[in-house]
């Protein structure tokens, strides 16, 4: 069954994780994504224990599936122009470049254009080329340090130590915008045959998306506080159990009536403190700390039987590592193993998403190094004596 992508190709010049998360998504669902790098390669192949092979590193593996490799040196002319020949083939133009950089390769949107009009251009990067930052280059860590994440990560935990969350949380959110927004202007061409720039900028989407809570009082006021005083109560914590650690968590009137009466305290909801979702988030660090307090009392297990009953949120504390034995992943078949060409057998993550029609599906796995860079010139209509020729003087990468 072919993807809701299906016919869609993208010529990608992405590199990390922000661009190829994004561009995995899209292949997931089936658009045909044509991964173009350098002679040393995506970075991030050589992160990690690989499997087999020098240059197929975990990430690498997981954040490239179902795409095909064109392994070029655009600081050579030739080259250049061969790539500018699959470009005229492909519906959306993808990059993770500073702007100065991917100008200076002469791959702007202007130079794009001239032969592809209608082309989806799409640029990820740190901050909006023509802002007083727009030079800077960016990581994720110092994404989070300057949307303001760090600092909240020290607040809630009481310290006022700064620090980053054990994720690549920028990285992977800007990645889901930014197909996002690829997927808006195709749709667009799509009705109308337009192509456009789109600018994916990586502080502004952070910012954008930590403000959906802590905005708060600025909603309504300058003067206002900044952070949802829910989120940075310190006493919002997993809690320990008789037998290990849990969530525990009463958000709405029915929850915590339900939670008092479990623990035969039906009498706290009568504090005009706390007998209002309102009223109850101003004096949140005290309800939590009643939960705490009330916690060891029981194991998970009893804890987990008793407040499914009555209806509370909850969930025992998991590793990572226990996701592969979680009953409903297990159910879901959220992990499964592929064999891969040069790798043996490999570990997937199956995309979550399920589409009655047009399921996203993994077809192939990520390639070596430059596996498709020959193919994919010859079916844009390089013949093969440049071809050779690229070879030959090293602007073109294929294995061996």
């Amino acid at each position: 069954m072919a993807g809701a992508l299906s016919g869609i190709r993208i010529v990608d010049l992405t590199n990390i994780i922000l661009g190829p998360y994004g561009t995995m998504l899209l292949a997931d669902q089936g658009a045909d994504v044509i991964k173009v790098e350098a002679p040393e390669g995506d970075a991030v192949r050589h992160i990690g224990k690989p499997a087999r092979t020098a240059g197929m590193g975990p990430t690498y593996l997981y954040v490239n599936r179902n795409k095909r490799s064109l392994c070029l040196d655009l600081k050579n002319p030739r080259a250049r122009k061969a790539l500018l020949e699959v470009v005229k083939t492909a519906d959306a133009f993808v990059h993770a470049l500073r702007p100065q950089a991917i100008e200076g390769l002469g791959l702007g949107y202007d130079d794009i254009r001239k032969i592809k009009p209608d082309i989806v251009y799409v640029g990820a990067y740190g901050y909006s080329a023509d802002g007083p930052y727009g030079k800077l280059p960016a990581y994720d860590d110092a994404i989070q340090a300057r949307f303001g994440i760090a600092d909240l990560m020290g607040r809630a935990a009481g310290d006022d130590v700064p620090r980053y969350p054990p994720t690549i949380l920028a990285d992977k959110t800007v990645g889901l915008t930014f197909a996002f927004s690829t997927l808006s202007a195709l749709m667009h061409k799509q009705r109308t045959g337009e192509g456009q720039f789109v600018e994916v900028p990586m502080f502004e989407t952070m910012a954008a998306w930590l403000m959906v809570e802590h905005l708060w009082d600025r909603t309504v006021s300058d003067e206002g506080d900044v952070g949802y005083t829910r989120l940075l109560a310190r006493t919002r914590k997993p809690y320990r159990t008789l037998d290990g650690w849990m969530a525990i968590l009463p958000y709405n009137d029915k929850h915590w009536r339900n939670f008092f009466e479990l623990v035969g305290r039906p009498e706290v909801l009568k504090d005009p403190r706390y007998s209002t979702l309102n009223a109850r988030s101003m004096h949140i660090n005290e309800m939590y700390a009643m939960v705490d307090a009330l916690a060891p009392t029981r194991t998970t297990a009893e804890w987990v039987s008793l407040l499914d009953k009555a209806q509370i949120p909850n969930a025992p504390v998991s590793k990572p590592a226990d996701l592969f034995e979680d009953p409903h992943l297990v159910w879901r078949q959220l992990f499964r193993k592929y064999p891969h060409p040069s790798e043996g057998e490999i570990m997937m993550v199956e995309p979550p998403m399920r589409m009655s029609r047009t399921p996203p599906t993994i077809r192939t796995m990520a390639p070596l190094m430059g596996a498709d860079s020959r193919s994919v010139l010859a079916e844009a209509g390089v013949d093969a004596t440049e071809i050779d020729a690229l070879k030959a003087a090293g602007a073109l990468i294929e294995p061996d």
